[in-house]
């Protein structure tokens, strides 16, 4: 996908916008991190973390890989804490919980439906369709009487 000029016009982002964007986004930091290779070795941990833990199915070779990247974002995000305020990543839930994964994939089996593509394809039909198919004027009870 090609953002072009409409990246900084993007006023909510789509899980699927976030997979695009997962895909180009070490190229384009590229030149900012240029002189800054331990950023850039975060910022790849935390990409390959993302579509390493999306897979269908996982091996041990597999969870082997998703624990180097937890190595790699270990090693490397004390990089950013000059950017917080607290200089602490301990108030950050999505961070812990990556620490997690693993364990859960062992337990449950893999997290590849804990995105939100399902969920937004709904809101687009039924939500956003029962609006439009009401007459604007209270239409939360003309949206639950609405059938697709």
């Amino acid at each position: 996908r090609q953002f072009g000029d409409q990246l900084t016009q993007v006023k909510q982002w789509t899980g699927s916008e976030y997979k695009d964007m997962l895909k180009v986004w070490l190229a384009a930091l590229d030149t900012i991190l240029k002189g800054h290779p331990n950023h850039h070795k975060f910022l790849k941990s935390v990409t390959d973390f993302i579509l390493i833990a999306g897979y269908h199915s996982h091996t041990e070779t597999t969870l082997r890989y998703l624990q180097d990247t937890l190595h790699g974002i270990s090693r490397n995000i004390h990089l950013f804490l000059t950017y917080r305020h607290n200089q602490s990543i301990s108030k950050i839930p999505k961070i812990h919980s990556l620490f997690h994964y693993i364990e859960c994939i062992k337990e449950m089996g893999s997290v590849d439906n804990s995105d939100t593509e399902v969920s937004e394809a709904v809101h687009k039909n039924l939500i956003k369709g029962g609006y439009r198919a009401s007459n604007k004027v209270d239409y939360i009870p003309q949206m639950l009487r609405w059938e697709t």
